[in-house]
């Protein structure tokens, strides 16, 4: 039998901050967050991470959810919505996309809770980061976001892994944000991965 097939299937859906534009593969916190997954009992492995730069809402329906579903996965995290905010898309719209997405990853699970989700980070404390604010405050528009995620998540009884705290310290730490000034380095997405690894941990481990 192929060890793989008493693995825990995961999927990671998302945008930069989930492909980890910035970092090395070895260095995004899905890779390392299935590393740890490992070490700790709860065997797991990567199946897919179609996550894209740029993509929004819109983006993971049309061009990741079907990489989902073919992924048959037991396990998914997802870290969406800083491109609708950049890209002006309604806050109406853009809850009405995240519910639907959720729906269709919920469909999938067989344990309806093991979908964990992953807060907008703060990208306006980083140098390039007001470049993409359209002239609006960065941090309440990306707050406002993440309150619609966490309504939602409660909603479903799903865990969030609030991470806007620790991308604010980013603005004091150069070491944390990657050569092109806008996203985070290897050092930020280490941090992440270590809040987003115990709440995964004790989803996976019920």
């Amino acid at each position: 039998m192929n060890p793989a097939e008493n693995k825990i299937r995961f999927v990671a859906l998302g945008d930069s901050y989930t492909i980890c534009e910035g970092a090395d593969w070895e260095q995004s916190w899905p890779f390392i967050l299935t590393k740890h997954l490992n070490e700790t009992q709860v065997p797991t492995t990567l199946i897919a991470n179609p996550s894209v730069t740029g993509w929004t809402t819109q983006d993971l329906i049309d061009k990741e959810l079907p990489v989902y579903d073919e992924s048959n996965p037991d396990f998914a995290t997802l870290l969406i919505g800083v491109n609708d905010w950049v890209q002006k898309v309604p806050e109406e719209q853009f809850h009405k996309n995240l519910v639907l997405i959720l729906d269709r990853m919920q469909a999938k699970l067989a344990v309806k809770t093991n979908l964990v989700l992953i807060n907008i980070p703060d990208f306006g404390v980083t140098p390039k980061g007001a470049q993409y604010s359209g002239g609006r405050d960065i941090s309440k528009g990306i707050a406002d976001f993440n309150s619609i995620i966490e309504k939602e998540a409660k909603k479903r009884n799903l865990k969030v892994v609030d991470i806007y705290p620790t991308t604010q310290l980013m603005k004091n730490d150069p070491r944390l944000i990657s050569s092109d000034e806008l996203h985070p380095s290897a050092a930020e997405y280490a941090l992440w991965e270590a809040l987003i690894f115990p709440v995964v941990h004790s989803v996976l481990k019920k």
